[in-house]
């Protein structure tokens, strides 16, 4: 059997999808006159409780182009240590926006609004960058999918907006904290000024992500979306697969996180494993080997059929997705029982 723990990215779409894009009606999207991108963009907004959004080609151009818009150059962005905007969107934030970072060390990777506080920068000081933006990671990637509370959200968003600074979602696994908290997505959306959220990890799509905000706020993302390369033409045969996405994958959502569950039966206990990892609240595993071995299992894992990604000498990853079956996740979980014991 082979089971591919590696990332939701390896999704592949539905025959419902693959029917949509065949049947799609498409028109020139720079010039706004696909309507199927136009539907999708609706239904994004609508759901998201917000004005307006923007299909863009990938989730870390949604990112980037939501800091541009929002950090002036040479000012300061606040976030995670370990969030995706930082660690893995090839310096995008120096390169693209070029703003200066300031990185905190969240709790399971979520910001705490008491450590952010004495960070933003007074104003009227000529030596030190503006604080511009916050960035926040829902899910939290890089801490094993774990939710954003509501009330921190709101907190960040409050201290950020009295100290001038904008809040920004990257809300990639968005759906995956809203199935697993209940909470819908406009509530998550509400108090922050811009998110975006992935179609193309849990929920299946080929490709494409979300930016979501008011009308002015998109209207500048729409402008640098086509300065970084985004102005598609002709893409409504792939929005169509956000329109079935949005209405038919995100409640199966929780099927993945019942199949991390499974596998993360596998850990508890072991020897190997340092106590301290966290359970999964979503659909990613993350854990720490008390020895530098993570390579080496990674490769025993591959060679029973079980992929998964090494983070670093001591971490691995694994992530559930829809073709995962329960079946797929079983066997996971039981090479993996094996190998730790």
């Amino acid at each position: 059997m082979r089971v591919d723990l590696r990332s939701d990215t390896v999704t592949v779409p539905t025959e419902k999808m693959r029917k949509a894009m065949y049947e799609a009606e498409v028109g020139d999207d720079v010039f706004g006159e696909d309507p199927t991108i136009n539907r999708l963009q609706e239904m994004a907004a609508d759901i998201c409780g917000r004005e307006a959004a923007l299909f863009v080609p990938s989730g870390t151009m949604a990112n980037q182009i939501c800091v541009r818009v929002q950090a002036p150059r040479g000012s300061e962005v606040i976030l995670e240590e370990e969030s995706h905007i930082f660690l893995h969107e090839v310096g995008g934030l120096a390169a693209l926006a070029q703003v200066q970072t300031r990185l905190v060390k969240g709790v399971r990777g979520i910001l705490q609004p008491q450590d952010i506080a004495p960070l933003f920068r007074p104003p009227g000081d000529i030596h030190a960058p503006k604080t511009s933006l916050v960035c926040i990671e829902q899910t939290s990637m890089m801490a094993g999918g774990t939710i954003y509370p509501l009330e921190t959200i709101k907190e960040i968003s409050r201290l950020a907006h009295e100290k001038g600074a904008r809040v920004h979602m990257d809300g990639a696994r968005l759906f995956n904290a809203v199935v697993a908290s209940g909470i819908p997505a406009r509530d998550f959306a509400a108090p922050v000024d811009s998110l975006m959220f992935c179609l193309s990890k849990g929920l299946c799509c080929p490709v494409g992500s979300m930016v979501v905000g008011n009308n002015d706020f998109i209207e500048e993302a729409r402008v640098a979306r086509k300065l970084y390369g985004g102005g598609m033409r002709q893409a409504g045969i792939l929005a169509a697969c956000g329109i079935v996405a949005l209405t038919e994958m995100i409640d199966r959502l929780e099927e993945d996180h019942e199949k991390a569950k499974i596998i993360a039966r596998a850990i508890e206990g072991s020897h190997l494993v340092k106590p301290d990892w966290n359970r999964p609240e979503t659909n990613i595993i993350i854990f720490s080997l008390r020895e530098p071995k993570a390579g080496e299992l990674v490769k025993k894992l591959a060679d029973r059929g079980v992929l998964c990604l090494d983070l670093d000498d001591y971490r691995i990853r694994m992530v559930t997705h829809k073709d995962v079956s329960f079946e797929g996740a079983r066997y996971a979980s039981e090479v993996l029982g094996e190998l730790l014991q």
